[in-house]
């Protein structure tokens, strides 16, 4: 019992020791939020500050994204909270991270399809799959789903402030696609695999005719064309692109190289490329 009482005594020393310890230290500072007692619209003004600030853009966007972030989950389903959901798709693609902007402004969208800055989220869904195509040899899955996400706003939004900027970059990734065909069928025929080369060159000419990449197309059915010994289509590509192109450097080499054969640029046969000569004659093509 002796025992039993000792270490009784003990114990309620340590424990004594302990509170008075706890009772001497320093008093821990409440945490103070520093976005206690603002209201949305104070918190969101806050983020266009910061975003507009002077200094390293880079962190101004960050901070900016903090405070749109912080308006949509202290003020969810307030105007306020609204305008921080395409600000965050907006900001977020300006530190190039297109896949969080394409579900911010996803996000917009499942949330507000009637809110007025709809086009402006299509049109951001847009520009994060298109300004990622830079280079003709990445993979082109890029360049459709842009294509397709500037189509909705062309078509569905075509009075907007974003439809012309949308069709002007329309066709620049539709002349990427062409020049990915093309970059193709150069490489086949500089290792004289003359067929592979030759399709590619015809979907420039039938799918992608509109494109800067027309002419040379042309110039290139040309070349395989004579090098496969099928004289007709080489002279109908010849006369298509005399017709159409008749200033360009490619017109000049595809006369030369039908010169040579004691050939001319001409529509002979019966083949595709005279179906096209004949539409493109009575207006239906080019």
């Amino acid at each position: 019992m002796a025992i039993a009482r000792s270490s009784l005594r003990r114990g309620l020393g340590i424990a004594l020791i302990l509170a008075m310890l706890v009772a001497c230290s320093p008093k821990t500072k409440d945490v103070v939020d520093p976005l206690a007692g603002l209201t949305a619209e104070q918190i969101y003004m806050k983020g266009e500050l910061a975003f507009n600030g002077k200094g390293d853009a880079k962190t101004n966007a960050k901070n900016a994204l903090a405070y749109f972030q912080d308006v949509e989950r202290l003020y969810p389903y307030t105007e306020w909270a609204k305008r921080a959901v395409i600000m965050q798709a907006f900001t977020l693609h300006k530190r190039k991270n297109y896949e969080e902007s394409r579900v911010a402004a996803q996000r917009y969208l499942d949330f507000y399809p009637a809110g007025e800055d709809t086009a402006y989220a299509h049109y951001l869904i847009a520009l994060s799959y298109y300004d990622q195509i830079d280079e003709v040899g990445r993979d082109q899955g890029l360049t459709f789903q842009a294509l397709q996400a500037l189509r909705v706003v062309i078509e569905q939004y075509p009075d907007s402030e974003y439809a012309k900027s949308a069709m002007l970059k329309f066709d620049l990734a539709f002349d990427h696609l062409a020049a990915k065909e093309m970059e193709i069928g150069r490489y086949y025929l500089k290792k004289r695999q003359y067929s592979a080369a030759l399709n590619r060159f015809r979907n420039v000419v039938q799918d992608y005719q509109n494109t800067a990449q027309t002419a040379e197309a042309l110039e290139r059915l040309v070349e395989c064309y004579l090098a496969l010994g099928m004289p007709d289509e080489a002279q109908t590509a010849g006369a298509i692109l005399g017709y159409n192109y008749q200033s360009s450097p490619f017109y000049q080499d595809a006369f030369n190289l039908l010169k040579d054969q004691g050939l001319a640029p001409e529509a002979k046969g019966t083949g595709w490329l005279s179906t096209i000569y004949r539409q493109m004659i009575k207006g239906e093509w080019l």
